[in-house]
């Protein structure tokens, strides 16, 4: 049986909390161009970032305090004393320089890169074993949802939105906002054995598949039909 869910949506709860909604919400979710994603590692470039064939993890955000990046490096400090590993930090923000400062103070400079704002993500993806996303809240977690898409598999927080996207034990794993320890070994549990950490890459682009271009778009097309239909009755 196919381990991966169908899409079922769930209310907005926060949306409801908010504000005052009388009429019954439709959700309808974010999406990712999988096509886009779906690229074959570039052998050279894993070779530079890998040399000798550490499993490489990778973060992409916009380095806010929301993002909890520090939590990302001390995960990573717990994988590498177990499993040679690289970690790959994408993007930039306010709170890059305390992220560097901690590499520095566990002295794991050496296997940490900082490459800053990239547009090619899906070629960065490709080449990445595992997505680390430490945030306090995600409204829905696209970057999370790009890397499924990359058939990477993802350990985050129970945040906001992920629980809509991430398939627990399938996709990868979720822990409590802040419990570095649970998703230092939830990390290592994936790939510390080549045939799990090829499923559950198998599984995450399965997954990442029900969020594609060419099944979202076209609820958003159907739902502004029919509220412009109403508008032409009225």
């Amino acid at each position: 049986m196919d381990r991966c869910q169908p899409l079922v949506p769930r209310g907005d709860a926060t949306t409801a909390s908010l504000f005052k909604i009388e009429k019954e919400i439709e959700v309808i979710f974010n999406f990712v161009d999988v096509h886009r994603f779906t690229r074959k590692p570039i052998d050279a470039f894993r070779k530079v970032i890998a040399p000798n064939g550490e499993r490489i993890l990778l973060h992409a955000s916009n380095f806010r305090r929301i993002k909890r990046v520090q939590d990302v490096v001390k995960i990573f400090d717990n994988v590498n004393k177990k499993i040679p590993s690289k970690l790959l930090f994408v993007g930039d923000g306010p709170e890059r320089g305390h992220a560097e400062d901690l590499s520095r103070q566990l002295g794991i400079c050496d296997d940490v890169r900082f490459v800053g704002k990239q547009e090619q993500m899906e070629d960065i993806l490709a080449i990445a074993d595992l997505f680390l996303l430490t945030s306090e809240y995600e409204s829905f977690g696209l970057a999370a949802l790009e890397a499924m898409a990359s058939g990477v598999p993802v350990v985050s927080t129970n945040a906001g939105g992920l629980g809509e996207i991430m398939i627990p034990d399938v996709t990868g794993y979720m822990g409590n906002v802040g419990d570095v320890e649970t998703m230092s070994n939830q990390a290592i549990q994936i790939l510390q054995n080549e045939e799990r950490l090829q499923q559950f890459k198998k599984d995450a682009a399965l997954q990442a598949l029900n969020f594609d271009i060419h099944n979202i778009v076209p609820l958003y097309e159907k739902l502004y039909d029919d509220v412009l239909s109403k508008e032409l009755v009225h």
